[in-house]
């Protein structure tokens, strides 16, 4: 079993809409999946205008990858380098570290986690 941020095992990022590399509802990963969909994000507007501004649009419903377009408070698996460069330009949403998955720990600090941790009561 996939573990957490915090060392637990992972817990469903979300299973609607349907989430993760392996579109199984969590953020696991393996070395095919080359952009690091570790981090479980609860979607703001302003993070959604940030990443279609950045090439990602995740708003738009694309039936032909039966993908419904996310909305504020939904919970998707982001790649870990959009969420750094969305950190980065003050756009970041907030993350679930039960459903995060632990490598995203190489990149960012336990601190950074925390401070954007929509289950910061978790952490012992």
């Amino acid at each position: 079993m996939a573990k957490n941020v915090l060392g637990g095992d992972l817990i469903v990022c979300s299973s609607d809409p349907m989430t993760g590399f392996f579109r199984t509802g969590t953020c696991d990963t393996c070395g095919d999946d080359e952009g690091m969909h570790t981090v479980c994000a609860v979607m703001t507007a302003e993070f959604l205008k940030f990443s279609k501004s950045a090439g990602n649009d995740l708003s738009t419903p694309r039936p032909e990858f039966e993908f419904p377009g996310l909305e504020p408070g939904d919970r998707w698996c982001l790649c870990l380098p959009r969420w750094i460069e969305a950190l980065e330009a003050g756009a970041a949403p907030q993350i679930v570290l039960q459903a995060t998955h632990m490598s995203a720990i190489e990149f960012l600090s336990m601190e950074t986690l925390i401070d954007y941790a929509v289950d910061a009561d978790v952490v012992e």
